[in-house]
């Protein structure tokens, strides 16, 4: 049975928490890999560079939105989308394992944004720039 009283809060957390992983997983692309390092790695892949600078603003503004809750629905399917190609075309071929960049840690993501494509944006959000849906 689903606790009405709670699950609001629920789906606040796993959308600040995700933004928050998201922000930091593009962080690392731009201060760890380094920006060019990035566009690397997507050449390595056959992938157009400019792609790679359009991962990292998706990553970025993408986490900023799911925090403040700007259209957040939105934003977790598109950002599972994203998630969802790089297991097809990282991932997949490393196996399951996380830690040896595998697909399972992809995976889990995906199934977090899209529980909050179906649940909403939860309370706190900002739907469309400016009114805040409170509890």
């Amino acid at each position: 049975m689903l606790n009405t009283k709670t699950a609001p809060y629920a789906v606040l957390l796993l959308r600040v928490s995700l933004g928050l992983l998201f922000l930091a997983h593009a962080a690392t692309k731009v201060f760890i890999i380094t920006l060019p390092g990035f566009v690397g790695f997507f050449a390595s892949l056959g992938l157009p560079p400019f792609l790679a600078y359009a991962i990292v603003a998706l990553e970025t503004w993408g986490g900023l939105a799911l925090i403040l809750g700007i259209y957040a629905p939105l934003v977790a399917l598109t950002l599972a989308i994203e998630v969802l190609a790089t297991i097809v075309l990282v991932h997949a071929g490393k196996g399951w394992q996380a830690g040896k960049g595998g697909w399972e840690f992809p995976a889990l993501w995906t199934v977090a944004l899209i529980a909050i494509c179906l649940l909403g944006d939860g309370p706190y959000a900002l739907r469309p720039l400016g009114t805040v849906k409170r509890p």
